[in-house]
């Protein structure tokens, strides 16, 4: 770069300038953006070189080693001095005064961008697309590694650039960018339980219980008495449920008569319980001994009527 009669001649724009927030000049609007405003003398400078628009400029801090990207508004800083918003310089970490470097650039067209909110209370906004698309119209370019603010409703949320396509730096005038959300940095998947707690369990135990301890039908489960006031020698088993397990099908054979041992087992029937009707061939020589001893004990209290003969077999 040099100088002479008719102007400045060059290729490219390339100046060092002393830095400044917006508080240190009446234009707020300019941190709602990635635009800064430089002095009169290098729109002189870049009227007279063959350059691109619109005007787009790397800003490098040579002390920290950071690189970013910007557009301009105006063009009107006091000479050797450039303002800037406050978030762009936090991203280049300059301080009020620090130097830094302008050079004009050609960024590529975005195609995509992957953004990633520091906050979940961004995703709490109404409709955040509609947002951060009115946010990114007073963008010029997007840089990989910045973090970009979005003022809405009194309330900044800042938000991390984690890629860009084609390019590191990429322009977002007038194209057709893909947008990308990543999980913001604060969220936190919820956790899956592992099992049934302690007291889940007990509660499932104890509404377990009162079926579990609900009593049973079971007949006959009394005791007998002889009628002849006489204890009992041997008490009878409790009788099972009709329809139980150990109730097997009755099997007949051709004859229709009964098997051997039926004699025994209807015996054994009437032990346990059940009443049967019907023939005393079966009955057991003791309850007919019973019986006869009974009415024997009563027949003195009973007046005989007459022309009737009692007789007890």
């Amino acid at each position: 770069m040099f100088f002479d009669g008719y102007g400045y001649h060059g290729t490219s724009f390339e100046q060092s300038y002393r830095c400044y927030s917006a508080s240190f000049i009446d234009k707020p609007q300019i941190e709602s953006g990635d635009k800064i405003i430089m002095p009169p003398s290098a729109l002189d400078r870049l009227a007279s070189l063959h350059i691109d628009y619109p005007m787009l400029f790397e800003l490098r801090n040579d002390a920290a080693e950071r690189v970013s990207h910007c557009g301009v508004l105006e063009f009107i800083a006091e000479e050797g001095m450039i303002y800037m918003p406050y978030w762009m310089m936090e991203n280049l970490l300059l301080r009020e005064g620090d130097i830094v470097r302008v050079k004009n650039v050609t960024l590529p067209k975005g195609t995509y961008v992957k953004l990633q909110p520091h906050t979940k209370d961004f995703l709490d906004i109404s409709n955040p697309k509609a947002i951060l698309e009115t946010t990114l119209r007073n963008y010029s370019c997007l840089t990989t590694g910045d973090s970009i603010m979005v003022a809405y409703n009194n309330k900044k949320y800042y938000i991390d650039i984690i890629e860009t396509k084609p390019s590191n730096a990429i322009s977002i005038i007038e194209t057709d960018c893909e947008v990308d959300f990543a999980p913001p940095l604060d969220y936190k998947e919820p956790e899956r339980p592992a099992g049934p707690t302690s007291s889940s369990r007990a509660l499932s135990q104890v509404e377990e219980a009162p079926a579990e301890a609900e009593p049973k039908f079971s007949a006959f489960t009394g005791t007998g008495r002889r009628l002849d006031g006489k204890p009992l020698k041997q008490l009878p088993p409790p009788v099972s449920l009709p329809g139980s397990k150990d109730k097997g099908p009755a099997v007949s054979n051709g004859n229709n008569t009964q098997p051997s041992g039926s004699s025994s087992q209807s015996t054994a029937r009437q032990a346990q319980g059940k009443l049967v009707f019907g023939s005393n061939v079966n009955r057991p020589k003791e309850t007919k001994q019973v019986c006869s001893n009974f009415l024997h004990s009563l027949l003195p209290h009973c007046l005989p009527l007459p022309g009737l003969d009692y007789s007890f077999s």
